[in-house]
């Protein structure tokens, strides 16, 4: 037997010289194509390069005559000319910021996901550089561009999960390819879940399109999402707003046209009641009430053994039986009139506590003068729409029924509907239709629907009108005084910051927002919110806008909230 470490012939092969010269002259030629390349020079892998040609006998004086030859110094020629532009008097941040999109521009349109994929794999690790990158938003910025392109670059993949790692994850909500790494997706969503609890209502606009896109990718991404949230929602002080994070989202999946009726149901118990899951599956499916459904529901929740509400509070049938009962044009069956009445009282006014699967607690005492007061506005909006002029003989009765927050909800899409009709204008007599009065009533009454009013006066103010050009401004002075309604009820920055669109996208008459102006004015004191000051001081400050408001002695309206914005902000 051979002893232990004797040679047994598994060396390998001592190389020949022959072979040995023939290699060198393969690693020379590889040295010298690469720096046959234009401004090789400027390579971070230059040195192993100069490195691998002199190991491999490479002459000296070849190397100097195709690096110094093929230098063109791109990167230096930018910082020349990036030079020349701040001494002409080009600020510094704009030059950066013009040199930083052209290379941004010119990455996007040569990116190629297979080298870059080579290229990360060569390196065995993180590159110091694109940990480098990513400190940066306009570097975080074309990532994630670039990563909507090529969802299947692992390069990219990996750079996502980097900036996620790095603290970044509120910016990931509109790439898609974070919807593939479970650790990203989670991060994001706790963010933007969190951010939903700290803000509320101000996020709904701004951050909640991009967040349900990111949501509303895939089946298993909205499954993953919605389950998280009703988990979470059942154990923190935040359900609720966790809750109702969970219904826009969606709501946004249906109006996106996703199939989430299943999801929905399971996750609100339904399925333990066959009869009430079945009748709503039906009607969520096709996005559509009919009466036999309604006639079931109708019964269970009239029955001893009640569902619990949660299984008709889903958002989706909540709007369908607002519309079935105050969109002008639906055709209601007068005999099942009162069903749709009471299942929308019902999940409106009943309040009931469930511990450990048992209801502890039910209360019904709202649900006869909510159903009776449903009843009396839909009767009184049927009757407006069909003969006209009703309205303002009932203008107690609609304002004593307005409390109610779901009559409320109610009458706010009757009048949406109803003034966005081009017929409407045919019959407006009233400087202050009756229909703005309800929205000024609405205002006032219920703080929640702040952003719903505010919307359908945007509507209103923005839609076309066949009305005189005269007519037609004092009309929307009249809408501009409802938003100034609005404002006086606490709902203050989203109308400011309309009114400084309007006056970005120059596409409102100026006395409009002088007269906006002029009303806000007189209506307000000191002392002024800083949010508040940074929004409405530039309107104010537009000569165009507030120029003939002022006089000479600086005692006027504008005179005197400039000066103190001025005093305030020298503080």
């Amino acid at each position: 037997m051979d002893d232990y470490g004797e040679d047994v012939g598994w060396d390998e092969a001592a190389l020949s010289p022959s072979d040995e010269k023939r290699d060198n002259e393969v690693i020379i030629q590889e040295c010298l194509q690469n720096f046959s390349t234009k401004d090789f020079i400027m390579e971070p892998d230059i040195f192993n390069n100069i490195r691998r040609y002199y190991q491999a006998g490479g002459v000296h004086e070849e190397l100097v005559k195709l690096l110094s030859e093929n230098y063109t110094g791109i990167a230096q020629s930018t910082n020349l000319l990036a030079n020349w532009l701040i001494v002409t008097g080009a600020k510094v941040p704009d030059v950066e910021q013009m040199v930083e999109n052209h290379l941004e521009t010119l990455i996007i349109k040569h990116f190629d996901p297979k080298k870059a994929d080579s290229i990360f794999s060569a390196e065995g690790e993180t590159p110091s550089w694109l940990e480098d990158m990513i400190v940066h938003q306009t570097w975080r910025s074309m990532f994630y561009k670039l990563a909507e392109h090529y969802p299947d670059c692992l390069m990219l993949n990996f750079t996502i999960k980097l900036i996620s790692d790095a603290g970044y994850q509120g910016e990931i909500t509109s790439v898609s390819t974070a919807c593939h790494q479970i650790e990203v997706f989670s991060r994001v969503l706790k963010t933007s879940a969190c951010t939903f609890l700290e803000e509320g209502e101000q996020t709904i606009d701004s951050n909640l399109p991009e967040f349900s896109r990111m949501v509303c990718y895939g089946q298993h991404t909205y499954l993953y999402a919605q389950c998280l949230l009703n988990h979470i929602a059942q154990d923190t002080e935040g359900g609720t707003k966790l809750k109702r994070l969970g219904q826009e989202l969606q709501k946004r999946a249906v109006e996106s046209g996703h199939e989430v009726t299943e999801i929905t149901l399971s996750l609100n118990g339904a399925a333990a009641y066959p009869r009430a899951y079945s009748a709503l599956s039906s009607m969520l499916g096709k996005n559509s009430l009919n009466p036999g459904d309604i006639t079931v529901l109708y019964k269970l929740f009239n029955s001893s053994q009640l569902p619990p509400c949660a299984l008709i509070r889903v958002p989706q049938f909540l709007e369908l039986l607002l519309e079935s009962l105050f969109k002008p044009g639906q055709h209601l069956n007068p005999e099942h009139k009162f069903k749709y009445v009471y299942l929308l009282a019902y999940a409106a006014s009943v309040h009931e506590t469930w511990i450990e699967n048992e209801r502890t607690m039910l209360n019904r005492d709202e649900l006869k003068t909510t159903s009776q007061a449903l009843d009396k506005i839909h009767s009184l909006c049927v009757q407006e729409t069909k003969k006209g002029s009703q309205l303002l003989a009932e203008v107690g009765v609609l304002f004593q029924c307005i409390r109610f927050p779901v009559v409320a909800m109610g009458l706010l899409k009757w009048v949406d509907c109803t003034v966005c009709d081009p017929s409407f204008f045919k019959l407006l007599t009233d400087s202050t239709p009756v229909h703005l009065a309800l929205l000024d009533e609405i205002s006032s009454c219920h703080a929640l629907q702040h952003r719903l009013v505010l919307n359908v006066l945007i509507r209103l103010f923005e839609s076309p009108t066949p009305l005189d050009t005269l007519v037609e401004l004092e009309f929307k002075k009249t809408v501009l005084d409802r938003m100034i309604h609005l404002l006086s009820r606490g709902y203050v920055v989203p109308v400011i910051n309309y009114i400084n669109s309007c006056l970005e996208k120059q596409n409102t008459d100026n006395s409009l927002i002088r007269h906006f102006v002029t009303e806000v004015l007189e209506m307000i004191a000191p002392p002024y919110s800083t949010e508040f000051v940074q929004l409405f001081l530039p309107i104010v400050r537009n000569e165009e806008i507030t120029g003939r408001l002022r006089n000479a002695d600086h005692t006027d309206d504008v005179s005197l909230f400039l000066g103190h914005c001025a005093q305030q902000a020298g503080v």
